[in-house]
């Protein structure tokens, strides 16, 4: 029996649900409007998501560029990152692009994309986390498994 990749075998990009579910939202935007209103307090929220999404997905980037390691699911892990936003979530660059989408949303003035965005989410989690998860705990061990012990999947 040949053994396993050494990765996670994941076979779409993380960032695919998500635009999914803008585009998605944004086409049935035109057909079946379904805006979210709130002016100007809609828009700073908007901003509010975009900003959490530069901050928690630029660190979490950086900490697996100081690990020299890729972030990249279809490639090895070099490294095991458990350090900066990776102490509250063990998905920070996928919380980040659910906060960038839900912003995306609100500047487009839909709740379309935010009813997609529920299940870009549980493909994220059925097809990328669930791989990646298996992956690791193969590639890390124990370590991992007190890794998951620590910080939650999410938030």
């Amino acid at each position: 029996m040949p053994s396993p990749p050494d990765s996670a075998g994941v076979h779409l990009p993380p960032p695919l649900f998500y635009g999914a579910a803008l585009v998605g939202g944004w086409l049935l935007e035109g057909r079946w409007p379904m805006p979210v209103g709130g002016g100007a307090a809609r828009t700073a929220l908007a901003w509010v998501l975009v900003a959490g999404w530069a901050v928690l997905g630029g660190s979490a980037f950086g900490m697996f560029w100081r690990s020299r390691t890729s972030p990249i699911p279809f490639r090895p892990a070099a490294a095991l990152v458990t350090a900066g936003p990776y102490t509250v979530t063990r998905n920070p660059m996928y919380v980040s692009l659910a906060l960038l989408t839900a912003g995306l949303a609100l500047f487009l003035n839909t709740w379309w994309t935010i009813v997609l965005l529920v299940p870009a989410v549980a493909g994220v989690q059925q097809f990328v986390i669930v791989p990646e998860e298996r992956y690791l705990r193969r590639r890390f061990g124990t370590e991992y498994e007190q890794y998951t012990r620590r910080v939650h999947r999410w938030l």
